[in-house]
């Protein structure tokens, strides 16, 4: 099951990304529940995400260039709270 988008961790991946990238197609999903029990799940039912973003500040990027600018938006969750986030990221058009 994937939830879109519920949570403190959730909110604070999406407004970090509309932040640092002013997206014009952002979804966050929780995909905690699939991993329930795996390794990186503390029970929070927060700790694996994929985002699917579009954004004009990925336009002439790479896959890894993009990847790095969500990265970097996120780096301090990345670090304490999120185990695992899947990203797609597109300009816009693609």
């Amino acid at each position: 099951m994937t939830d879109l988008a519920t949570g403190p961790v959730a909110e604070q991946i999406t407004a970090r990304l509309t932040d640092a990238l002013a997206p014009s197609h952002l979804v966050v999903a929780n995909e905690s529940a699939l991993h329930a029990g795996h390794m990186g799940d503390d029970g929070t039912g927060e700790t694996h995400f994929r985002v699917d973003i579009e954004s004009p500040a990925f336009a002439g990027l790479n896959r890894v260039a993009r990847q790095r600018l969500v990265n970097h938006a996120l780096a301090d969750l990345l670090a304490t709270r999120i185990h695992a986030l899947a990203i797609r990221a597109a300009a816009p058009g693609e």
